[in-house]
């Protein structure tokens, strides 16, 4: 059903994916993991930044949020301060990783804080992923940066993006594959490690003010469906990754770093995506 006749039916139900690389001011590791000297600063922005979002979704007529916690340990935003009506997905592993959560009862989702792909040539902490594992990743032949991999998870449920946040590099890569959704620019690319950004108060202002924007423009938006059955093609900065993953019937071997897996839709790329991003020795007793 349509956003606008989801409005006008009084449900407007809306899933918000956080990550924390395109939040303003965020230029390097000090901002974005515990026990880095700015991270429980950033984790308020971050936080700030997904509540402005929530505010603005509300007023436009949002019903219902879910928001999934998607950085590092996926355990940074700080729950006391959200609202008591809202649910938030947090920890890992967890299946469809930056979408836990999304089926088909929702009616739009919004980025947060995401970044450019690891093959971008600009883009402040660009990479897609595992920036210390991956170099490439592809559905049906075409690379994508996370926010596209995870726009089409959403359209396997029939649920259209409409808004991102980020950089301008993040932005602009999202939309070129996802449409011409609501974007709002959090900084200017000037390398990996820096940027000409706004400030936290500047960022929230405007997410706020482009969440407003796409819900006024809802009836614009289509979900990001591929074509089925999918084609997963990943690249590792390492070989013995794609060596010992092509023991797998179902992996074909590519290159020395790089393996092709089918899915039958969306859900089952995700799922083999969260399994080489997730499994280890380690998690055995």
């Amino acid at each position: 059903m349509p956003l606008l006749a989801m409005a006008q039916s009084g449900k407007l139900k809306v899933f918000i994916s956080v990550d924390m690389e395109g939040v303003a001011g965020v230029v390097t590791a000090d901002q974005l993991g515990p026990g880095s000297f700015e991270y429980p600063k950033f984790r308020e922005f971050m936080t700030r930044e997904t509540l402005s979002a929530i505010q603005a979704a509300k007023q436009a007529g949002a019903t219902e949020i879910l928001v999934c916690d998607s950085h590092g340990n996926e355990e940074n935003l700080l729950i006391d301060m959200f609202p008591p009506d809202v649910r938030l997905i947090r920890g890992q592993p967890r299946r469809m990783g930056m979408m836990a959560g999304i089926d088909r009862t929702f009616d739009a989702v919004i980025f947060i804080g995401y970044h450019a792909s690891t093959n971008n040539l600009h883009g402040v902490r660009a990479h897609t992923f595992s920036s210390a594992r991956l170099t490439r990743v592809a559905l049906n032949g075409t690379v994508v940066t996370e926010g596209a991999f995870n726009a089409a998870i959403a359209g396997h449920f029939g649920v259209p993006v409409v808004m991102i946040s980020g950089d301008d590099a993040a932005v602009a890569e999202v939309r070129s594959l996802v449409g011409n959704i609501e974007g709002f620019e959090t900084k200017k690319s000037l390398g990996f490690h820096s940027a000409n950004t706004i400030t936290p108060e500047a960022s929230i202002a405007g997410i706020a003010q482009k969440v407003k924007a796409a819900f006024a423009r809802r009836g614009d938006f289509q979900p990001y469906v591929l074509q089925t059955p999918v084609t997963l093609d990943i690249s590792f900065k390492n070989y013995m990754p794609a060596e010992v993953l092509s023991y797998l019937k179902i992996i074909q071997h590519v290159d020395s770093h790089s393996i092709r897996y089918v899915g039958q839709d969306m859900v089952e790329v995700a799922d083999f995506v969260d399994f080489i991003a997730s499994y280890n020795l380690g998690l055995e007793p």
